[in-house]
């Protein structure tokens, strides 16, 4: 055996990470280890995300989402200011360009006032053009309390003090089987065996193989979808002074391409959302026949996609059609022009699907015996990692009776 502990956390991503660090916080005398797949920590979803606090104001009130992201917006940011760690509070405006998406603009102001999102207001034309002045919409939403950071500084600050308050970091150990041995379970990895009397699961892109390691029927299917961005070239980055937004589809948890300013300077455009061919393809040759072949069987992809295929082409069609892409972009800012863009970066999120084709839209979690399981902590969960990291840690005291 590599070692005894307490309780495994196995990812090694901001949510396994803040998972472990309000452990270590709340229950010193445990001895816990944290098991990443990576050489480093926060290299998925964690390190390909835009970096963006949210402030809270798509979330359904009374959600999990809700609630931890306007917490969790507020820790993020005195975190921040605590560790000196690269912030920027410099707001966000959600733009409506048709008379269609006014409706949805006002429902947006009204479910960020529920979750107690401050500072909002509608902007008509020109109000917008004060804060964005190349920006095109007949009304908007300002966000004032939105900011960025560097999410991956954040999960390694993360690691540290889990390491100063006594636990360990395991990097460069995979994870390959899970087993029971009486009370506690083994944790199979490349590094070695590790025995504990509890297993958190934030595995991200692969939560449900886990849970399939330790002998689960997990309720959903992981599927990825690659986000792909452009980055606006430095002679046009004037075109965007905060982060200017869409007024988002309610039927999808994506929120469509918009524009980013980065923390440590520059401006992304995009994403778009589109099936990725492996967990972790952040190109669009990457493949695997494993990967392929699980979200490919699965009865509930088949139904998501038979209800969302248009959505589905137009996603793809922007992903191969720089033009459809830009021409999307260009409906918020019109000044932007295909030469302005570059390929940038991307990312994969791990959408959680049901069964039954619905996209699932909230948290998702279960335990089984002493293991516990995060199937789905989407966007806003690097926002709201400190808020959720409690909220597991709080969880995981209730269900396994720590003391």
């Amino acid at each position: 055996m590599t070692g005894e502990h307490d309780v495994i956390v196995i990812g090694g991503g901001i949510v396994g990470l803040s998972v472990a660090m309000q452990i270590t916080r709340r229950f010193p005398r445990m001895k816990l280890a944290v098991l990443e797949k990576e050489a480093g920590v926060g290299r998925h979803q964690t390190g390909h995300n835009s970096g963006v606090i949210h402030s809270g104001i798509y979330y359904k009130p009374g959600s999990i989402k809700a609630r931890t992201c306007v917490e969790g917006a507020a820790a993020m940011v005195e975190f921040c200011q605590a560790h000196t760690l690269p912030l920027r509070v410099c707001g966000k405006v959600i733009v409506a360009t048709s008379e269609a998406e006014l409706p949805r603009l006002n429902h947006l102001l009204e479910r960020g006032r529920a979750n107690g999102v401050d500072g909002l207001r509608l902007l008509n034309r020109d109000q917008l053009r004060e804060i964005e002045p190349h920006a095109e919409g007949l009304a908007a939403l300002h966000v004032p309390g939105t900011g960025i950071t560097d999410f991956t500084l954040v999960s390694e600050k993360y690691a540290e003090i889990t390491r100063a308050q006594g636990g360990t970091v395991w990097t460069s150990a995979p994870v390959i089987g899970i087993r029971k041995d009486g009370t506690d379970s083994v944790v199979e990895t490349t590094a070695g065996a590790f025995r504990t009397g509890f297993v958190i699961n934030c595995a991200g892109l692969f939560s449900d193989r886990v849970s399939q390691m330790a002998g689960e029927r997990p309720p959903i299917r992981i599927i990825p979808f690659r986000g792909e961005y452009y980055d606006l070239v430095p002679a046009k980055e004037h075109l965007v002074h905060t982060l200017i937004y869409p007024v988002p589809d309610p039927r999808f948890p994506f929120l469509g391409v918009h524009f980013t300013r980065r923390i440590h300077g520059g401006v992304d455009a995009g994403p778009n959302a589109v099936l990725a061919f492996k967990r972790e393809g952040y190109r669009r040759t990457d493949f695997s026949a494993r990967d392929t072949l699980a979200s490919l069987s699965f009865p509930g992809f088949w139904r998501m996609a038979a209800r969302f295929w248009r959505s589905g082409v137009g996603e793809s069609y922007r992903s191969v059609r720089k033009r459809a892409f830009v021409a999307a972009l260009r409906k918020m800012v019109p000044e932007v022009r295909e030469d302005d863009l570059r390929p940038g970066g991307s990312g994969v999120r791990a959408q959680a699907i049901a069964r039954d084709g619905c996209l699932v839209d909230d948290f998702l979690f279960s335990r089984s015996g002493n293991l516990l399981h995060l199937y789905n902590v989407p966007s806003p969960a690097a926002t709201a990692s400190i808020a959720v990291g409690r909220a597991i840690v709080q969880m995981a005291a209730e269900a396994f009776s720590w003391q």
